[in-house]
């Protein structure tokens, strides 16, 4: 075998996202974080001020803004040859905050509420699973290295942080336990998957996709404890000012802890 050969095998066996230790997730709850503190700051305070009709015009222009967003940012994703950590917390930024805007739209200007879309939700996740496993075989994060993998990947993404949005207002509004209410559930059981794999007593794939689903409404109630008013349970904080605070975390998160790409079979 070549040198060339190799490098080809080496790169092959590589997936396009990256390896899931405890960096990744710390990145992942900051970027849901920021998806529901920057896509309020968009619908709420920033559109929401200059529009005619806040509530449903707001909802649905960020939607349309940052779907197209996520959209340019999956094409870049796809198209790149290897995983870039830049290029993927970029579309998982994109995902989380298009998520926030589409799941606040679906509940609250269409009216199906909080329980409705959160059914609905997490039905199309486990469509979108269904279809994956039964047209390649595997949903493990490892095996995603080819355009038709990375295709399932992130429509699962996309309708997962849509659901966390949703299941995360239900908890924390709609059964009235309050953000910190809703960062104790979620929290608690982020820490039984935790358990559940250090026992091995799951698997670990499952166990993946729990993780990644429930790290979302984690987020998205953190992030409405940081800026919603004292009176509702938050500390107020500007949402421009704690989305720019948590972009800062990821960006040195990502330059001082250089990350690798998930390998297959591991």
């Amino acid at each position: 075998m070549t040198q060339s050969d190799a490098d080809t095998t080496a790169n092959t066996a590589l997936a396009k996202v990256p390896a899931v230790t405890l960096l990744f997730w710390l990145i992942k709850i900051a970027a849901t974080t920021l998806g529901e503190t920057g896509g309020d700051a968009v619908t709420m305070s920033w559109l929401g001020e200059t529009t005619a009709h806040p509530v449903a015009n707001g909802y649905l222009i960020g939607t349309g803004i940052f779907a197209a967003v996520f959209l340019f940012a999956v094409g870049l994703q796809i198209q790149a040859r290897r995983f870039n950590p830049w290029l993927y917390w970029f579309a998982i930024l994109a995902s989380t905050t298009v998520g926030t805007t589409l799941a606040d739209f679906a509940d609250r200007s269409l009216g199906i509420g909080y329980s409705g879309g959160s059914a609905i939700l997490l039905a199309l996740v486990l469509g979108a699973l269904w279809a994956w496993k039964r047209t390649l075989g595997s949903v493990a994060v490892a095996s995603v290295d080819s355009p038709r993998a990375e295709g399932f990947y992130w429509l699962t993404i996309m309708c997962s942080q849509t659901l966390g949005t949703a299941i995360g207002d239900w908890v924390a509004d709609t059964r009235g336990l309050g953000y910190a209410g809703g960062m104790l559930v979620f929290g608690g059981a982020l820490a039984l998957v935790a358990a559940l794999h250090v026992t091995r007593k799951a698997s670990l794939t499952l166990l993946f996709w729990a993780a990644f689903i429930l790290t979302r409404p984690l987020g998205a109630v953190l992030g409405d404890f940081l800026d919603k008013p004292l009176a509702q349970g938050g500390l107020d904080l500007s949402r421009a000012g704690a989305t720019l605070a948590l972009l800062a975390f990821i960006v040195v998160a990502i330059v001082l802890f250089p990350q690798r790409a998930a390998q297959r079979g591991h």
